[in-house]
């Protein structure tokens, strides 16, 4: 396995970097591993964590002394606090689950850079829901990697709430490698400020009768720019596949940008495949409305960006997941009302 030092630069036309290029991700000069301080998890233990070819991986392998442990076993829900400080934070969350579980994962903290690598893996027969919410402060950025496997016979409910931060990369790839395995993801993400938000997201159907259902709301305000993109695969011989996914944005105001790509590639024949984009402004008439009813503009804007956003967990059932979820939207619209 090749190190960091060793991969070349992507290209901006790479697919993965062509709206935040590696420079922008790297915390300091690209020709540099900085020194670091360990993020701090609320629950879990040392383990060995595995290199990778691509470069964000391997770049957080190089960063990270060893991984943290979460093991989920039938009926546990957890909550696990991720605290990030000092100029460079970074670490590796390992998550095992059995049975029925969820989990909510916190990013917090006021870091100056933070790298996260989350690697899943669901046993068969198995359901895991989990929510990953980033509040980091407003001045801090955040490259975050995801690897989920999911088993025979399990479903991932996957919930991302991204609104901390001012230049966020996520990349999450899922592979659904077993008859009758299936991912349910909602994403939302709300752009305030100068706030850059890039959010990647592959799902591979490795096998035939396999299911998956992305959905993306990001709501832009200010001069803020959100850029969603999703790569779906369905593999050779996967016959029975049902997949989709949906990105749909709200612009608050006129300097908001927000970029959608969803992206097909089937490679089988009896699949069910759709894919979906759309962006349109925030409608006045409901801001109107809202506002005759004794509501400021900024409160009635809030209401509006709340129910849009929520909206995107449409395929998440749980709802120890959904008031996590809810709350911590509202305390951040909240606060950006009153801020």
């Amino acid at each position: 396995m090749i190190s960091y030092s060793e991969i070349e630069i992507p290209s901006r036309v790479n697919h993965l970097w062509r709206y935040t290029p590696w420079n922008r991700v790297h915390p300091t000069s690209v020709e540099e591993v900085p020194d670091v301080d360990s993020i701090k998890f609320s629950e879990g233990s040392d383990s060995d964590s595995k290199p990778s070819d691509e470069i964000a991986r391997a770049f957080l392998h190089e960063l990270v002394d060893g991984a943290n442990i979460v093991s989920l076993s039938d009926g546990d829900d957890i909550d696990l606090d991720v605290r990030c400080s000092g100029h460079v934070s970074a670490g590796e969350l390992q998550i095992q689950a059995s049975g029925k579980s969820s989990l909510v994962v916190r990013i917090s903290g006021e870091p100056g850079w933070t790298g996260l690598r989350i690697i899943g893996n669901i046993s068969p027969n198995s359901q895991l829901s989990i929510a990953v919410i980033n509040d980091l402060a407003t001045d801090s950025r955040l490259l975050r990697v995801d690897d989920w496997i999911v088993g025979r016979d399990s479903t991932l409910e996957f919930a991302n709430l991204s609104s901390g931060g001012f230049h966020i990369k996520s990349d999450v790839r899922v592979d659904l490698t077993a008859q009758g395995s299936s991912f349910q993801a909602g994403i939302a993400v709300h752009g305030h400020g100068s706030r850059h938000d890039d959010q990647h997201i592959e799902i591979t159907h490795s096998v035939g009768h396999t299911d998956s259902s992305l959905v993306m709301h990001a709501a832009c305000g200010d001069s803020s720019h959100s850029i969603g993109t999703g790569l779906l695969t369905i593999e050779e011989g996967a016959n029975g596949s049902d997949a989709g996914q949906l990105f749909r944005n709200l612009l608050l105001s006129e300097n908001a940008r927000a970029e959608a790509i969803p992206e097909l590639e089937v490679l089988a024949d009896e699949v069910k495949a759709a894919h979906g984009a759309a962006s349109a402004p925030i409608d006045l008439e409901q801001i109107h409305y809202l506002s005759s009813r004794g509501l400021s503009p900024s409160e009635a804007e809030g209401i509006i960006v709340e129910g849009f956003l929520m909206d995107a967990f449409r395929e998440i059932k749980n709802d120890r997941l959904l008031d996590v979820l809810r709350t911590r939207l509202l305390v951040h619209l909240e606060c950006l009302i009153k801020g």
